[in-house]
């Protein structure tokens, strides 16, 4: 493979800031999953033009699609557990003040 063109780069870098911001994500975050000590810009360039040498963009969109499901997947797993720790409905707060209403007729 080539190199990337210094404005592939700059794009690449652009796309992949946005991409961050849009999940929430931050650099660092990026560079746990792309197994990288540094989390400064120059050093996930130097990732991404690593991938770049072993399969072009397609190998630099497949990572990163990758990453973005993990994430994501993260995000859904997250959200099940908060849904399944949720203590009580409505129906067990309307039955408590029922039962808490009697006790105090009573």
């Amino acid at each position: 493979m080539s190199k990337l063109s210094i404005q592939e780069e700059k794009e690449l870098v652009s796309f992949i800031k946005d991409w961050l911001k849009s999940h929430g994500y931050t650099q660092k975050d990026l560079a746990n999953e792309l197994i990288i000590r540094s989390s400064r810009t120059s050093e996930i360039i130097l990732k991404i033009k690593e991938l770049y040498k072993k399969g072009g963009m397609f190998n630099i969109a497949k990572n990163l699609i990758k990453i973005e499901q993990k994430w994501l997947q993260n995000i859904k797993n997250d959200y099940l557990e908060t849904k399944e720790t949720t203590p009580y409905n409505q129906l067990d707060i309307d039955s408590l003040v029922n039962q808490i209403t009697q006790d105090t007729c009573e």
